[in-house]
């Protein structure tokens, strides 16, 4: 790619060149980025079984007005209209369980697919159910996705029976950010941090189980070894799966401190870390830490058949 700059550049300074020459290759250098361009959007990803906004006063548009940059993934970058992303289990009978994916990106953006809809696919071929929950972005509103985890909680367990999924066998996974989210409804689901709507509020938002896959900003700045003051761990805390590698130095503290504080709080906790991986992999590492949704899987296996 470098040689091809070098060679285009080299023809447009060049005072001997024609002046149609140079029209040309710049018409040809324009043509080639907007084929790029739209080979970069041509990622694709399965439709949901259902989209459902999760506010009433923000209901979802006939086209969403989501903003979205796609690169090597699809970043949502504005979300103003939180949203449940149904992707149903085709070959299951009865109640199956249920996940409600959180995507991370640093309460920035969400990334969608690797984190998002590529989970949910994972999910179904488990035979579980899934969500992806499109929360709050951008601006670090932290208590506006716990509010939107509360609500799409709330909405998924109130219609359990419609949709199939066992509502005591509803489950949170998050990746970064969205681990920090899914930490943060597991020990503030007493009580709901917004008015009232509906009969959605009436029950419970407590995940059954939670997993967490390279989480972020479950320490202090003064002291990584500690919990932030939002995440209150206790006796009744769901269990949790924790993913993380050691090399994700930023982070890494966050699992090792929520691991920690179960176990303090006698809640079981599996804990899994690699000393190489990374950040923000989703399923797509090529590293040991790979492995973890193979792991994963398995541990939900034991925990719901209990």
């Amino acid at each position: 790619m470098n040689g091809l700059f070098l060679f285009v550049e080299g023809l447009l300074v060049n005072s001997d060149v024609n002046l149609n020459i140079k029209a040309k290759m710049k018409y040809l250098l324009l043509s080639f980025f907007c084929c790029l361009s739209c080979f970069a959007q041509e990622i694709k990803t399965p439709k949901p079984d259902l989209s459902l906004g999760i506010w009433p006063d923000r209901p979802l548009l006939a086209k969403s007005d989501d903003k979205v940059r796609v690169t090597d993934i699809i970043r949502i970058t504005k979300v103003s209209r939180p949203a449940l992303e149904f992707y149903k289990a085709k070959n299951v009978s009865g109640e199956a369980p249920c996940v409600i994916v959180f995507p991370g990106g640093g309460y920035g953006i969400l990334a969608y697919d690797k984190e998002g809809t590529d989970v949910a696919t994972w999910l179904n071929s488990l035979g579980i159910h899934a969500f992806v929950l499109k929360y709050t972005v951008p601006g670090n509103r932290r208590l506006a996705a716990l509010q939107d985890a509360q609500r799409a909680l709330g909405i998924v367990r109130s219609r359990a029976k419609e949709w199939g999924i066992n509502p005591n066998k509803i489950g949170v996974l998050g990746f970064s950010a969205g681990g920090h989210l899914a930490a943060n409804i597991s020990t503030n689901y007493k009580e709901r941090r917004y008015k009232a709507v509906d009969a959605a509020d009436k029950v419970s938002c407590r995940p059954d189980f939670s997993v967490l896959i390279y989480p972020a900003y479950i320490s202090t700045k003064k002291d990584r070894t500690k919990l932030p003051a939002e995440i209150k761990v206790d006796g009744q805390t769901p269990p949790a799966f924790i993913a993380q590698s050691l090399n994700d130095r930023h982070y890494v503290d966050s699992a090792l401190n929520y691991c920690r504080a179960l176990k303090n709080a006698k809640v079981d906790c599996e804990l899994h870390i690699y000393a190489q991986g990374g950040h923000g992999y989703g399923l797509r590492s090529k590293a040991a830490i790979s492995k973890w949704p193979e792991l994963c899987g398995a541990w939900m296996k034991r925990m719901l058949n209990n």
